[in-house]
């Protein structure tokens, strides 16, 4: 071929190659904005299923609310903080007459059947059950708040787990008087006869007693503003389903 009938040629596949290069780029582009679009779209889908099962944890009344703030946040930060500076070196001053391992050990364990802390802990973690399980019930249900309160079922079942709470509270309330009284005195009378022979009683000092008092006023004080947020929160549901059924 002469170089006259070379040029058109490469003048034509250099006009392809362009064209390729071009439409490539294009469609590089396009799919990566598409994919950014796919992108941002399961992300605000993703955001608004956690909002939503957010919005479905969340308790239906105001004060049910507020009710799991004070839970959540007073009480174990009470217990947590306060209850470990007051109660945490107990058992190591806990001490009694003649100063001996053994007699202090034995001693402890007749005052404290089962230390403050740990009674605590199960008692917050006991009364958390009943709306724990409603709530993951509703969440996989994806029942939202108001349904809750519009649909009679969902409403006596919210009821229930609130009563549940009632009792448990009343319960724990009922075993920390009997197991830990309302007053810690400075003396402790243990009875050792069965360790030791030579004496039946012998006199304990139980340390920073006046703190562990006021310790455990505010527990009782805790567990009875628990209980009536939860009989408010009762009534507030009432109170609004009556409401409902009004506009109705």
């Amino acid at each position: 071929m002469t170089e006259k009938e070379v040029t058109p040629v490469l003048r034509v596949m250099c006009s392809i190659v362009n064209a390729t290069h071009i439409l490539f780029h294009r469609g590089l582009s396009l799919g990566v904005q598409e994919w950014h679009e796919r992108r941002t779209q399961a992300l605000i889908e993703r955001g608004n299923e956690q909002h939503s099962a957010w919005i479905t944890l969340r308790p239906p009344t105001v004060i049910g609310q507020f009710h799991t703030l004070f839970f959540g946040s007073v009480r174990m930060f009470f217990l947590g903080v306060l209850g470990f500076a007051v109660y945490g070196n107990e058992a190591l001053h806990f001490s009694c007459d003649p100063d001996r391992r053994e007699l202090n050990l034995y001693c402890y364990n007749q005052f404290r059947p089962i230390t403050p802390q740990v009674f605590w802990a199960l008692q917050l973690v006991t009364v958390l059950v009943p709306g724990a399980v409603f709530h993951l019930y509703a969440a996989c249900k994806n029942i939202d708040q108001e349904e809750i309160l519009q649909r009679p079922t969902y409403t006596v079942f919210y009821i229930i787990s609130v009563l549940l709470r009632i009792i448990l509270e009343v319960i724990a309330f009922w075993l920390q008087s009997h197991l830990f009284g309302f007053q810690v005195h400075p003396l402790y009378m243990c009875d050792a006869s069965a360790l030791e022979k030579t004496f039946n009683v012998t006199k304990c000092m139980v340390p920073e007693h006046f703190e562990k008092t006021i310790f455990l006023s505010a527990m009782y004080t805790f567990t009875g503003i628990t209980v009536l947020l939860c009989v408010a929160e009762i009534f507030e549901i009432l109170c609004r389903r009556l409401g409902y059924l009004t506009n109705q």
